[in-house]
């Protein structure tokens, strides 16, 4: 048998239809909203419903520093939550929606892969049910409505060099990083600097996927501080009168959406804020769907612990009141020999001397997850063909000194049944002891909650801001943002802010060049490095191979 790409895999697959999925959850048809045969909206209305169960348990998965050679979150959630079910668990998967810069950039689809993804999955990678469209046309609606306002006289008295809410664009586009626009003459609006973001780092997303419905979204909204007048005040959505049409673009994108996996296990997909420049977790709403549907909710956080993992512990858990149950640390031999020094073209040779110089990597994260956060852990070893057994055997050696288990993940190959192991070891550990805490506390100070996750999960000496961002600090404190949690902006390749860090580096300073409130969202951004809020096309996009053929099948997602 020939080898099969995800898509070819994913396009064979029989799903089943959407009602059936819901009906088998328990769902009644008046909480369904149906998108075509495979895709359905449930409302959140059903989470007030008083007949659900108690919440089931949260098992998070996270992952090591990020390489070229891949490590595969999305598919280990997906084939644990299938090996779950195999061992008779009632498990769903509540994951992030794929944004369309990736899709058509470096990463190409995001749906899991080989026998352990979610389908439609093409719907899934492109517009799957509209929801960052909306998110798109509420966030520009508010810039357009701000600029109308400067132009129509401008009665709150912004001023146009402290506009701060930029445009959005679901799509890696560099060319619209830095713009000037409103030019043409007094009739077109206002000259001014501006430029765009991807959607997924819109405070629109951060807001969509913490709010608990139409008032708390409306009250989120209204908060959001898009610019600031010229006695220094800040002015806000609500001040332009944008929260209610914004509110009504977003109605039914605040739906979670239902999906399934290849083995017809339950997913609910629902937001997709990065985790390098937004914080990295699927919507509150659809984890609460998934703990209360199952008695297993497999998520996961994007990119490593140190960003996707913190934040989801730090900011996810801490609003939402949730309380993981396990962690799973998903790595790679080939990744783990890469942050050794091994160039991508020779992972496949067994490398011992690389891998024990990578491997501080993956102990630093696990250390993070038990000591800092306090939570059962297990290391997932995502296999492929060319991993060695002395390879093997010295990742779990080195992870056995931690107190921590290893199990190898084959679900890529195997779906759910190359999950079994790992499933087990995952209901063991929630039956664990379980010391949650957080690395930080609330009230302490932005600059001591930014040297906590600094020293405490990136292991750095320290923390330093510039002199634009301790001028910032203080205003935001003073403007009673000031205990508020940190979501840090950060390249996702190192514990450091300097992208060709490797491994687990040490005696390195985290410089804070930035410093932003998103007070609808409820946190503070703080940028690091040369962070880019808005990515570009590798020289050969993912898009190149893309097609769709005249009966409309698509190709090239993978």
């Amino acid at each position: 048998m020939g080898f099969k790409s995800d898509i070819e895999i994913a396009q064979d697959a029989q799903m089943l239809e959407i009602k059936e999925i819901a009906a088998n959850l328990g769902i009644e048809d008046k909480y369904i909203e149906l998108y075509g045969n495979y895709k359905a909206k449930i409302d959140y209305k059903l989470l007030s419903d008083k007949a659900l169960n108690p919440n089931g348990k949260l098992v998070l998965v996270t992952a090591i520093t990020p390489t070229p050679a891949g490590e595969g979150k999305t598919t280990t959630s997906v084939g644990l939550a299938d090996g779950l079910r195999k061992i008779g668990k009632k498990a769903i998967v509540a994951l992030r929606e794929p944004s369309l810069g990736p899709v058509f950039g470096i990463k190409g689809g995001a749906a899991g892969g080989g026998y352990a993804q979610v389908v439609p999955m093409e719907d899934i990678n492109l517009h799957f049910t509209g929801d960052f469209h909306a998110i798109g046309a509420a966030n520009n609606l508010l810039a357009a409505m701000l600029d109308n306002h400067i132009q129509q006289g401008n009665l709150l008295g912004i001023d146009p060099r402290k506009i701060t809410w930029r445009r959005v664009v679901d799509m890696n586009d560099r060319q619209l990083r830095n713009i000037v626009d409103g030019l043409g003459g007094k009739a077109n609006g206002m000259p001014r600097e501006d430029g765009f973001d991807i959607t997924v780092a819109s405070e629109v997303m951060a807001i969509l996927c913490l709010a608990s419905d139409i008032p708390d979204l409306k009250n989120r909204l209204s908060r959001i501080i898009v610019s600031y007048t010229y006695d220094d005040k800040p002015v806000t959505a609500g001040d332009l009168k944008a929260t209610g049409a914004m509110a009504a673009l977003l109605k039914d994108a605040l739906k979670p959406n239902l999906v399934q996996t290849l083995e017809h296990t339950p997913a609910f997909i629902h937001g997709g804020p990065f985790a390098n420049i937004a914080h990295g977790c699927n919507s509150i709403t659809a984890t609460r769907m998934a703990l209360k549907m199952g008695d297993y909710a497999v998520t996961e956080a994007g990119f490593g612990a140190d960003l996707g993992a913190e934040k989801f512990l730090d900011i996810k858990c801490r609003m939402a009141d949730l309380k993981p149950s396990a962690v799973v640390v998903v790595a790679t031999v080939r990744a783990l020999k890469h942050h050794g020094g091994v160039l991508k073209a020779n992972l496949n040779q067994e490398n011992l001397v690389a891998l024990e110089k990578g491997l501080p990597n993956l102990l630093q994260h696990v250390e993070n997850v038990t000591k800092v956060f306090g939570l059962p852990c297990v290391v997932a070893i995502n296999a492929f063909p060319a991993d060695t057994s002395a390879e093997l055997k010295m990742v779990e050696d080195k992870c056995k000194d931690l107190g921590v288990n290893v199990v190898l993940s084959e679900v890529w190959a195997k779906g759910g049944e190359g999950g079994v192991a790992l499933a087990k070891e995952v209901v063991r550990l929630c039956d664990q002891p379980n010391y949650f805490n957080y690395s930080y506390e609330l009230n302490t100070g932005i600059e001591k909650k930014l040297e906590d996750i600094c020293k405490r999960i990136y292991h750095a000496n320290g923390v330093q801001l510039t002199a634009k961002a301790r001028k910032q600090m203080h205003r935001i404190t003073e403007l009673g943002f000031g205990n508020l949690p940190i979501c840090m902006a950060k390249t996702q390749y190192s514990f450091s802010d300097d992208a060709t860090l490797l491994g687990a580096p040490k005696g390195f300073i985290v410089t804070v060049c930035n410093l932003k409130v998103s007070a609808g969202a409820g946190f503070i951004i703080a940028l690091t490095g040369d962070i880019m809020t808005m990515p570009g096309l590798p020289k050969i996009p993912a898009a190149e191979n893309i097609d769709v053929d005249e009966n409309g099948k698509i190709t090239g997602l993978f």
